[in-house]
This record gives C-alpha cells, structure tokens and sequence, in this order.
C-alpha cells in the first residue's frame, strides 16, 4: 500500500481559521434559519455518496474519483460549519468533541491535521468500509433533518449531539478514503474564494506581455446592426468605417437572434481579456510566441471559446437571457462548468467571479440588441466594461 505523509514545513490549517474564512461567504448569513444550510448539507452529503456510486459503475472510465471525494468533503465540512455557526456552536467545539481522546493531546488551537493519522492511506477507489461508513454519515444527517421537522434542534444541546455525529462519522469517512480534512478545507476556501472574493481585483489582462501590436484592443468600438440581403436578414458588424467578420444569421431552424452572439466574444475581450476568435477576427494572433499562436491562439482554442459560447446559450434560453440575475447570483455549477471547458488554456487562471461579470455583461448587451435589433458596443478593457448604446 502507498502511503503519504504531510511535509514538515506546511503550515497546519486551525479548525477555528477555517471557520472564521468559510463563514465569510455565506451568501445568506443574514437570515437565522437553518433551513438553508441543512439543505446544503444534506444535498453535499448526497453528492458524496454519488461519487461513490460512479465509481462502482464505471470503475475504469471515471477519472478523477480522489479529486472529486475531496471537493465533496470540503462541501460537506462548509455546510457544517454554517450550520453550527446559525446554531451559535462553534466549529472547532464540535471537532473537539468529535475526535475524542485524539483532540486531547492537540494544540491549544485545534487543527484539522490533528484529527487523523500522520501517514494515510492512497486510495484509488471506495473501500467497503469507506461506502458503509458514507451510508452511516448519510444517516446521521437524516436524522438531523428529521430533528429539523420535528422543531427538536431549537435545543441547542440537541443540534450539538447531531453535528458531533455527523462530524465524527465524516473524520472516519475521511480517513478510510485516505484524504485528509485538511486537504479538503484548504480546496474549499480555495474555490469559494475564487467564486466569493474577499477582494474583487482583477489580473493583469492575459497578454500583457505580447507585443503591443499582438495584443487584444485596450479600447475598441464596435457598431452591430441588421441589414436585408436579398430578402434574408443579416447582422453585420462594423469598427473603423470597416465591416468585420461574417454576415451572420441564427443557423437555427427557429430563430433565436444568436445571429448577435459575437456581444459574448466581446465581453470575453473587455472583462477577460481573452477571445481567440476576436483575436482570428482582428488578425491579433501572438505570431511572436509560435507556441501561444499554435495552442492559445489557434483553431482549438477557438472551438473551445465559440462551445462555451454555445452552450451558455443553452442555458440562458431558459433563464430569460439572465435579465434580472445579479452579480454573486449566478449559478455555481454553471461557473464549475465553464472552467472545465477552458481546463489547460491560459484563461483558466481567471476567477469565477470574472467569468460571472464577463457573462453577466455579454448577456445585458444581447438583450439591449434583441430588442433594439441594432447598438453600438463599447469594449473599455482597462476598465473591465462592455457596454452598448443606441446606433442611430
């Protein structure tokens, strides 16, 4: 068996810091009910054991099992948290009396690292008694919702036991998957933050260090408008008194005006700073560096863009374009997605909450041009802005 042990100079993660930086996104901490967290937790705890059960059904296809169980955990542990913090218990007193005998020898501030063995075990699949111990966890947190029904957790002694359980069952589960807690609290304040900042600051635009003349415009005006062409309705696009890019129509059998989906590739230009196919539209591709031009800025990277493209329109069709859909609103998973899509290329490194401000905006322009059927877009890359007026 293949063991792994924690290096001498990592810094060990306290319960009670992890705690204190989850509780910073908890988008909905103004409302005292448990509802929502118990929600979360039970859902988590669902997608945990799901992880589990396609492992089990397609043991060789499913790639990425001991990546997914860690992210699962730290869900689990952030719901945990939020909902011992709307109970008023503290994390690191519910972890204390979960780990026992263990939590007596650790230091004055609990960490994460003292809960479970120094050397764990690699695991490449679900033990037997990792699945009975994740069926166990799955009841423990009926039980607690059963409680929740029942009107018995407004004792706070009574939602103390329950999360004891759960958090003692979970420590178990996390060591027979041979992942630590730590491991898992450390992915997850990484990806809340990268969703919910604490700071909203953006990088430096992507190609900041290509030549000047291969870079994405700073600034740049684009008039979008429909134009009749024997008898078929088209959009053209026009910068500098000069046409760009294809006459375009929806390529649908019902029309949907995708016709004006390159706002997207756009808003991926101004709040990005990415867009291999504005880049092949303006003739910008990074001929200096030969390995971006082949792999960043090539037919690839293209057919990457224009598929998320693509299926974010999918999306937005049932969700009315995203009108009304604040920023910090959008769909996680949808998020989650996207960065998949993008997973090796160099916008990758973007934060979540720029992809959402990227989408967000694109979309705002498309519905100015649905019903406008004609605008002037405005890229302010400095400024991270797309915006759109009206085109006389």
């Amino acid at each position: 068996m293949i063991l792994a042990t924690r290096s001498d100079d990592f810094c060990p993660l306290s319960v009670a810091a992890y705690a204190d930086q989850a509780l910073i996104t908890d988008q909905q901490s103004d409302g005292a009910s448990l509802s929502f967290p118990l929600l979360g937790l039970f859902g988590e705890t669902g997608s945990l054991l799901s992880e589990v059960k396609k492992k089990q059904r397609d043991r060789i296809s499913y790639i990425g099992y001991a990546e997914s169980v860690v992210e699962e955990l730290g869900d689990v542990l952030w719901y945990l948290t939020a909902v011992a913090a709307r109970g008023d218990l503290p994390l690191e007193a519910i972890m204390t009396a979960a780990a026992g005998e263990r939590s007596a020898h650790a230091e004055a501030s609990l960490s994460f690292a003292s809960l479970q063995p120094d050397i764990m075990p690699l695991q490449s699949g679900p033990s037997e008694a990792f699945e009975g111990t994740l069926l166990r966890l799955a009841g423990e947190v009926g039980l607690l919702m059963t409680d929740q029904v029942a009107g018995n957790l407004a004792e706070r002694a009574k939602l103390s036991d329950r999360l004891v359980a759960i958090t003692r069952t979970l420590i178990q589960a996390a060591n027979e998957a041979g992942v630590t807690l730590e491991a898992a609290a450390v992915k997850n304040l990484s990806k809340i933050f990268d969703r919910w900042p604490r700071v909203r600051a953006h990088l430096e635009p992507l190609d900041a260090d290509a030549e000047a003349d291969e870079q994405l415009p700073r600034e740049l005006t684009v008039d979008i408008f429909e134009r009749q062409v024997g008898g078929q309705t088209y959009v053209f696009q026009r910068c500098n008194g000069l046409n760009i890019g294809d006459r375009l129509t929806d390529n649908a059998v019902e029309a949907d005006d995708y016709r004006f989906h390159d706002v997207f590739h756009f808003a991926h230009v101004a709040v990005l700073t990415w867009s291999p196919v504005i880049r092949s539209l303006l003739r910008l591709k990074r001929k200096g560096d030969p390995k971006i031009d082949e792999v960043q800025d090539g037919a690839r990277a293209i057919l990457v863009e224009e598929g998320i493209t693509t299926w974010m329109f999918g999306k937005a069709t049932k969700l009315d374009y995203f009108d009304g859909v604040q920023p910090k609103q959008l769909s996680f998973d949808l998020l989650k997605h996207v960065r998949q899509f993008v997973a090796g290329y160099e916008v990758d490194q973007v934060p979540l909450w720029v992809w959402e401000e990227a989408i967000l905006q694109g979309y705002a322009a498309f519905r100015f041009l649905r019903q406008h059927r004609r605008g002037r877009l405005r890229v302010d890359m400095r400024n991270r802005r797309l915006s759109i007026e009206a085109l006389l």
